[in-house]
Order: structure tokens, then sequence, then C-alpha cells
């Protein structure tokens, strides 16, 4: 990732999750200049994703820190009656990783990021994607021919950085342990608002606080029995 500069701008994509909340966080303690970006696809999470990041945002507020850019590129289209748009058969707390894969998402979520910095002079796209993500679409050859492949379509130069590429969870969360964890979003089946406690993802977040030896400071809706689920 480049140095900061007094001129340079680094646009982040920003989910309101553990880790593009802790990586926003890192990127303005090194003094970058970083403009929020979110992908708004109307998958059925995304009102209290928006709603993290306002909170996010209110509390790290800087003079380098601009105001969140809200891309829509709706999929109720591509994804049908898929779980993420429906809300019904998300996966649980006890499913694999494989189980939440969306066909295409970084793909999805990276064109039209990279095309509003190319347009707005923006030298540098920002994700979180750690290394263990276990998904095809989350390699240093996918994101680096994803970029080019764009880059000559536009006769552009944006780079796509991923500054926790070769960090596990538990340094992240280290990372950011000084930061209001508590203000991010993590859940895929939201109950009034709240994060479910029972989706995989809750469970993805309640072991990395666990696996950090921080305490968690999130509400559940409804706790996973720890007497039978180890994770």
């Amino acid at each position: 990732m480049t140095a900061a500069s007094d001129n340079a701008t680094t646009a982040l994509l920003l989910s309101g999750g553990l880790d593009s909340g802790i990586l926003l966080g890192h990127l303005l303690a090194q003094g970058h200049r970083v403009r929020p970006l979110y992908v708004r696809s109307h998958l059925h999470w995304e009102p209290q994703e928006l709603d993290a990041i306002a909170r996010l945002l209110a509390v790290l507020e800087s003079p380098r820190l601009g105001p969140l850019v809200v891309l829509d590129q709706p999929l109720q289209d591509v994804y049908g009656n898929h779980w993420s748009i429906t809300g019904q058969g998300v996966p649980r707390h006890d499913t694999p990783d494989e189980a939440v894969y969306l066909p295409g998402r970084n793909a999805l979520l990276l064109i039209k990021p990279l095309l509003w910095c190319h347009l707005h002079g923006v030298p540098e796209l920002a994700l979180a994607p750690l290394k263990s993500n276990p998904f095809a679409d989350a390699t240093t050859e996918f994101f680096a021919q994803f970029a080019g492949a764009l880059n000559r379509a536009t006769g552009g130069s944006v780079r796509v950085v991923r500054p926790f590429a070769t960090l596990e969870k538990t340094a992240v969360m280290q990372l950011g342990r000084e930061l209001p964890l508590e203000l991010t979003f993590s859940c895929i089946d939201p109950q009034r608002g709240e994060h479910c406690g029972r989706c995989n993802k809750c469970a993805e977040r309640q072991a990395a606080f666990r696996d950090a030896g921080l305490a968690d400071p999130t509400t559940y809706a409804q706790a996973v029995d720890r007497a039978t689920d180890p994770r």
C-alpha cells in the first residue's frame, strides 16, 4: 500500500463489519485521507449495515474522512429468490464458510467502486479480505486481474490494495481493539435491528472476539448455546 500523502485519497470499500471497520480506523491512524464507499445491492441485511456505517463514521469523524458514497447495484434480477435477497433459509451458525458464498460477490463489489475511483481521480481502492478468506474471488490473482482488466478498459491505473491480506482474524481484531467495535455489524439475518446471534456470520463474530481475548460488546437477539456449539 502506498504511503499516506497530503494530497492522495484512498477509497475504502466499507461494509460496516469488523474487518472493514478496523481497516477504516487503521487507515486514518496511518494518516490517510479516506473516502468510504458502500455498494448497495438490496440484500437482506443492508439497512443494518448502513446504520452501522453511519454510527462508525460519526464516531471516527476526522478532517481526513470524507462522506460516504453509496453506489447502487441492485441484484434482485440476478439473485432472484436467493436467501441473501429473501432472508429465507439464511445459513445458520453451524454451516461451513461455503454456505455464505454469494456468486460473483467480489466482482460485483469492485466494478462500480473502481469506476468511481477512475472518474474521481482516486488512485487506490482498499478492501479488507483476510488471509483466511477461502474463496476464489479473494485471491491476489483475482484482484490483480480484475483491476488490470478495468484499467485497460478505462485507460486508468487504479490500484486495489488489501492491507490485511496476510493477517489472520485474531491479528486484525488486536489491531482494532481500541476502536468502537460495538458499532460494527456482521449479521446476515438481523432481528429487530440487532445481530440475530444464530447465523453463520454471528458465529464468526463471536469467535473473533473470543479468539482475540476481547469482550464481545455485541447485543444478540438470541445467543448460541456454547454447551452444544463449540465455535
